[in-house]
This record gives C-alpha cells, structure tokens and sequence, in this order.
C-alpha cells in the first residue's frame, strides 16, 4: 500500500521480479464486466471515424502504417475511461515500476499520462516491431538502482475482448528492454508508412501476449514489442495508456479538455495534467483564459 494509491494493489515480489526480468507483466481479470461492456459501447459508436475526424475530444488517428483506427484522448470517451487514468488493479504497480520517488522526477506528482488511445484493429492489420535496449532511446529509458525502479515510460495494454491465435496479439520479445545489439530482423519487421501492413510474426525470440477480455500487460516501452497479424474477422479491441515521470510532455499536441479536468479529483487531474496553472504575463492571460473556454466545449 502507498501514500499515493493506498486502494490499489501494489506490485507483488514475484511481479517485480518478472517485471525486471522480462519487461512486462500480465494482470489478469483487471477489469469488471461492467466496465468492458461501457468501454465497448463507446468503441461501438466511434469505430465508424475516419483518420482525422473527432468525436467530442477524441480524435481518429494513425501512426502511418495498415495498424487500424486510434481514438487518441480516449479518457476524454467517457467515465469508464476516465475511471482508468487510475485503475486500482494496476496503476500503483505502474508507479513503482515508472519509480522516481523521493526525488525530481514526483515535482508534480508521482505520473504524468504520456498518451492515451484506443485501438480498433480489423483483419489483415497489425503493427511493426519497435523500441528495444539496443535503441538507448531516452524517453522510454530502463534502469534499476539501489533496487529501485526508473522505467520512463510504462505502458498498460488493456484487451476489451479475447484476444487468441489469428486475433493480432500483441508481440513482445521477452528481456529485449536490456538488449545491446541489434536484433538482425529488426529492418525486415519494424513499422512501415504509407498504408503498408508490418507484423512481428517469425521474427526470432517474440512471443504472443494471449489475453482475455479485461486482462492487462503493463511493460516498459524500451521492450522491443510490436503485434501479429489479425487474420480472424471481426476486431481486435485494445487500449494503451502511457506513464511517465510528472515531468514529462505528450508527444502529441493534444491537450486535456477543461471539461474533463473539471470532472477529474485532483489525484486523476494531476497526471493528466500534471502542471495546470501555466505562469504568463498579464497580456497573455485573457488568451489563455479565451483557450480554455473553447476547449470545454
């Protein structure tokens, strides 16, 4: 139990150790059926987006590549999203594993949410190969010290219905957050532009990440991961929210509505928007207070 989530369940010794070991745990049964049959519902009405369009504060998106439909913002979709900004069952492992306690990195509290999206991924789709130790990317640098966690961004991976052989699972190579060298199948399988489908399948050491509606896999993003091909009709229903240090900023130029942060309690607002009051001249301040009010609409 922690100060911050004293309802949430901590990390067990066994999660800490596979964590470290693997880059990625598996909370099964994360969320309720209540909460799947919401989030489906909201998925439901805006799978018929195209790339660019909004829907209120969530907007359709692609990484450029045959991955499927993103509804970026998605904790804008609703309280069942919003609920997950904070989930109970998984989000103080997600801060242990993110670390930075006692230090710079909790100046505005102990997270900050990166990216939030969800994903919508019919058959003939999937995502490249990605990330991995060999890469010695900063924004999603893994590292253990004096037996403490420093993991900057960690992502939970939520399944909204079963996801099995020829369903697209997410792919991960297993310890590859530690990874050296090069994996030599690397170009052959990382994403690709312009509408082309990438997979991870056959690519050496990757597993399938088989889960059930309402499972979890919460793993660093500096582990090389990326998903098989869907190749059953029907949709692969997926969400990822990333977590990081407080300090952090989204990738993305998307930002919290006012209306969300108004929704939110000052524990959720805090990582959604972990520095809300900005310090600006007089003259400045009647056009952030005129952005604002847009934004709430």
């Amino acid at each position: 139990m922690s100060q911050w989530f004293p309802a949430a369940a901590a990390p067990t010794d066994l999660e800490v150790f596979l964590f470290d070991l693997n880059g990625f745990i598996i909370v099964r049964g994360a969320l309720s059926q209540a909460e799947l049959t919401a989030g489906n519902a909201v998925m439901d009405r805006l799978q018929g987006l195209k790339k660019g369009e909004w829907a209120g504060h969530v907007h359709a998106h692609s990484y450029g590549g045959k991955e499927g439909l993103n509804l970026q913002q998605i904790y804008e979709g609703g309280p069942v999203w919003e609920r997950l900004i904070d989930h109970p069952a998984y989000i103080d492992k997600v801060r242990t594993f993110v670390g930075g306690e006692d230090g710079f990195d909790y100046l505005h509290g102990p997270l900050f949410i990166d990216e939030c999206f969800a994903n919508l991924r019919a058959e003939g789709e999937a995502i490249g190969i990605h990330s991995g130790g060999q890469n010695g990317c900063a924004r999603t640098l893994y590292r253990v010290q004096d037996r403490r966690f420093h993991a900057q961004q960690v992502n939970v991976l939520i399944a909204w219905n079963d996801i099995g052989p020829g369903d697209g699972a997410t792919m991960v190579v297993p310890a590859s957050h530690k990874a050296n060298f090069p994996h030599p199948q690397y170009g052959e399988k990382t994403m690709k532009s312009g509408e082309q489908m990438s997979c991870a399948e056959g690519l050496v050491g990757a597993i399938e990440v088989h889960l059930q509606a309402g499972d979890a896999i919460i793993f660093t993003d500096h582990i090389m991961h990326g998903s098989a091909a869907r190749r059953n009709r029907g949709q692969r229903r997926i969400s990822v929210y990333r977590y990081g240090v407080s300090w952090g900023r989204s990738r993305h130029p998307y930002r919290p509505s006012q209306a969300l942060l108004s929704r939110l309690d000052e524990r959720a607002r805090g990582m959604v928007e972990p520095q809300h009051e900005i310090l600006a001249p007089p003259q400045d301040r009647a056009l952030q207070s005129a952005l604002a009010a847009s934004s709430a609409g």
